[in-house]
């Protein structure tokens, strides 16, 4: 009989389903390989969703007929995962249930063991949104051997195959389906004790960038089970170590595993690793042998974070918050994992108060384009700031999604577009690295050479045995202090300002946990320290980058590494509003850029600090003509032309480290840094000639050139205008004499060329040995 008329009599015998017209056809299985029926033969599955009747009599068939076909849609997804490519689509056999066959290649229960896991966990999230309760769903599974006889091009089995066969693997899984499920009795338990007791588990690593700083804030640590085996996927490892009452065995394999295998974390970076909330119940889950751990790795209570995951509920939530604050208090930070789509939404936010909350990867799914989603996160960002904590987002996987993240200013990031989990730790994606420019001070800011140190006022300094509480007292009688700097042997290793330590000792457990325990508890051990000669404008950059609740936090100023001095923000924002109230006096005031004075105070300030860079001189060519013709007010408008060109050029290419300058008429200075002149040059050329025939009348664009007087007071025809680049390079110490007549020179060579042109000066560099010669 062929086999599609076997299933039709199958099915239809049980269940009077639309799917039952769908044909099983075992044609479609190769000779060779362990699809070979005569060597392997096949299992029949069945799924089952076990409150089938209750959940349609409280929400509706339109919510059980989503979970059937999400659950089909977790079971093909898992076939293609296993490369089962060729299994027999599921069908429905009955209210709830789902039939499907596939090739034998293991032990026909643990075949089933595993899509029932990737099932539940594909209809979690649907369940969770619409009950607030995670699902259970029922397995059964039977053999279906056939003959030795390959199906014919009909779909026929051969000779001695009969639908009872068929009927009775169903009757079987059925069977089996009511049974109660007996997990050792599971061979997938002997390899699941195996890869317990041979710690057969390996890490990955995924970065978790700060937007603002650019920087990578930490790792979070990702467990893997043995390569090829079903156990490799995360979700069938945890939640088969649930069934077998063995997750904490599993979570303390894996945190020795992610911290073992870390490697160096750079100083203030971060290792997130995912704890169970049932673990915190775990008797044998305590700091010593974690502790003992991190000391071999050369990590310290500060460097871990545990992420704890809403997807669990928690069942002794006093023993849960009591075990929590006990981990806090040695010095682990905490994370809420997957919020927004699990138990306890804001409540477990409030009850935590996490240093780190990571938003659910479906709340950053298309945020770019979904307003609603947006407005969410925005408001997130908003409470998250208010208690103290960061934003992370998960899964971000485009650059519009990590765009629009920086906008909304989510803190911090994580996904495949930033960088897949790996093991050594990976780098950041090319990608990701060209996004991360951002100015957090506009390009019109004035730079100087004023050293921070000029600013600097005598710190007050403790050792890091000083006690919080001598501290609290400390603020209290010397107001004129607003901080204190830990140091050790005058080495500068922490900063505590007071309204950190007053936002500390206030929270519930504060006073108990901190008041008598050494100031290094409570410091920020990562403060932002520089150099007493670094200028004043490069630390403002530095401090604008810092996270929201350090953004007013003082400045350590040292000097050979040896702490020298303290700068508060305001200090520090106070002299740069009167540096640029000074320099402002040079600005022209046409196009807002800075003059002569700014030129030679940034050129002075590049040579005092040994920087190389170079100087694009450039001049309009014919402009004097176009004045006379078409006026001032439009010969104003090609002066700014210019001036928005040349900004644009140097911010997309060289960011911050470009200066524009307008020193007069037509002609510009832009300073930076040598590697990116020649793409700001092209820039400049295309983008001018571009636009530039906009400021011209159809008639003069259209010939391409004027006719007019020029200095002389004869009358010819002159082409529209142009600009002139010349390009001269400084490595070392010179005047602005010498740099004066360099460019001058080069600039009168450009302008012998006809059109829009550049001239690089071919010559040795300024300050180099061959140039002194």
């Amino acid at each position: 009989m062929p086999y599609s008329l076997l299933s039709r009599f199958m099915f239809n015998k049980n269940y009077n389903a639309q799917e039952a017209e769908m044909n099983y056809d075992l044609s479609g299985f190769s000779k060779t390989g362990n699809h070979h029926p005569a060597q392997c033969g096949f299992t029949l599955v069945l799924i089952a969703i076990k409150d089938y009747f209750i959940l349609n009599e409280m929400y509706g068939q339109g919510f059980i007929q989503q979970l059937e076909h999400e659950l089909k849609e977790a079971i093909a997804s898992t076939a293609h995962e296993n490369n089962d490519c060729r299994h027999m689509e599921a069908i429905s056999v009955g209210p709830g249930q789902v039939s499907f066959i596939v090739p034998r290649t293991n032990a026909p229960a643990d075949i089933a063991y595993e899509y029932k896991l990737k099932a539940q966990n594909g209809l979690k999230r649907t369940m969770f949104n619409h009950t607030g309760i995670g699902i259970d769903l029922g397995m059964g599974f039977a053999t279906l051997e056939v003959g030795s006889s390959m199906p014919d091009a009909t779909g026929s089995l051969g000779d001695g195959d009969d639908p009872i066969r068929f009927e009775s693997a169903l009757d079987e899984a059925r069977r089996i389906l009511r049974t109660p499920l007996d997990m050792q009795g599971l061979s997938i338990a002997n390899t699941y004790n195996d890869i317990l007791a041979k710690s057969l588990i390996s890490t990955h690593y995924q970065p978790i960038l700060d937007f603002k700083s650019g920087s990578i804030l930490g790792w979070e640590a990702l467990s893997r089970g043995p390569e090829g085996s079903s156990f490799r996927s995360p979700v069938i490892l945890f939640e088969t170590a649930e069934q077998f009452g063995r997750l904490f065995a599993l979570e303390r394999l894996c945190r020795e595993s992610a911290i073992r295998n870390a490697g160096p974390l750079r100083k203030g970076q971060k290792l997130f690793l995912n704890i169970h909330p049932k673990t915190m119940a775990d008797p044998e889950f305590t700091p010593g042998k974690t502790l003992e751990l991190m000391e071999q790795a050369g990590l310290v209570p500060d460097d871990i974070v545990f992420e704890i995951t809403e997807r669990h509920s928690v069942q002794d939530f006093d023993l849960f918050y009591r075990t929590l604050d006990h981990y806090r208090s040695q010095g682990f930070c905490v994370a809420v994992d997957d919020a927004g789509a699990g138990y306890a939404g804001l409540t477990l936010i409030a009850q935590l108060q996490p240093e780190y909350i990571k938003l659910d990867k479906l709340l950053i799914d298309k945020i770019h384009k979904d307003p609603v989603k947006r407005a969410l996160v925005e408001t997130t960002v908003t409470f998250a700031d208010k208690i103290g904590s960061r934003i992370i987002a998960e899964g971000i996987e485009t650059k519009a999604q990590t765009l629009c993240l920086k906008d909304i200013g989510v803190h911090c990031g994580q996904g495949y577009f930033l960088a897949r989990p790996a093991f050594p730790k990976p780098e950041l994606t090319k990608e990701c690295l060209d996004i991360q420019s951002v100015s957090d001070i506009s390009a019109r800011n004035i730079t100087c050479s004023l050293p921070i140190g000029d600013l600097a006022h005598p710190p007050h300094s403790v050792p890091a045995d000083y006690l919080v509480a001598d501290a609290q007292e400390f603020f209290k009688n010397n107001s004129r202090f607003s901080s204190i700097i830990v140091t050790d042997d005058d080495i500068p290793r922490g900063l505590v300002m007071e309204y950190h330590l007053n936002r500390q000792l206030s929270s519930q457990y504060g006073i108990a946990l901190y008041y008598r325990r050494p100031i290094e508890a409570v410091m920020d051990a990562t403060p932002l320290t520089v150099e007493l000669d670094t200028p004043v404008e490069q630390a403002a950059r530095q401090a604008m980058k810092r996270e929201h609740l350090k953004a007013y936090d003082d400045i350590i100023i040292t000097r050979k590494g040896r702490l020298y001095g303290i700068v508060s923000v305001q200090n520090l924002l106070n002299a740069m509003a009167k540096i640029q109230v000074e320099m402002a006096k040079g600005t022209n005031p046409l196009t807002g850029l800075p003059g002569n004075v700014a030129i030679e105070k940034e050129v002075e300030s590049r040579i005092a600090q040994k920087r190389k860079f170079s100087i694009i001189y450039a001049d309009l060519d014919n402009f004097k003509v176009y004045n006379d013709t078409y006026g001032f007010k439009n010969g104003d408008g090609v002066l700014k032309l210019a001036a928005d060109i040349m900004s644009w050029a140097a911010r997309k290419h060289a960011g911050q480290e470009a200066q524009v300058c307008h020193i007069g008429g037509d002609d510009f200075v832009l300073i930076t840094a040598p590697e990116p002149v020649e793409k700001i040059c092209r820039s400049i050329h295309r983008c001018f000639g571009r636009l530039i025939n906009r400021c011209y009348c159809p008639e003069d664009r259209a010939r391409g050139w004027i006719k007019a007087r020029g200095r002389d007071g004869q009358e010819r025809n002159y082409p529209l205008v142009s600009i002139s680049l010349g390009v001269i390079e400084i490595c070392g110490q010179c005047s602005l004499m010498e740099i004066g007549e360099r460019a001058a020179h080069v600039k009168k060579f450009a302008k012998s060329r006809p059109g829009n042109s550049v001239a690089m000066d071919r010559r040795p560099p300024l300050g180099s040995e061959e140039a002194k010669r």
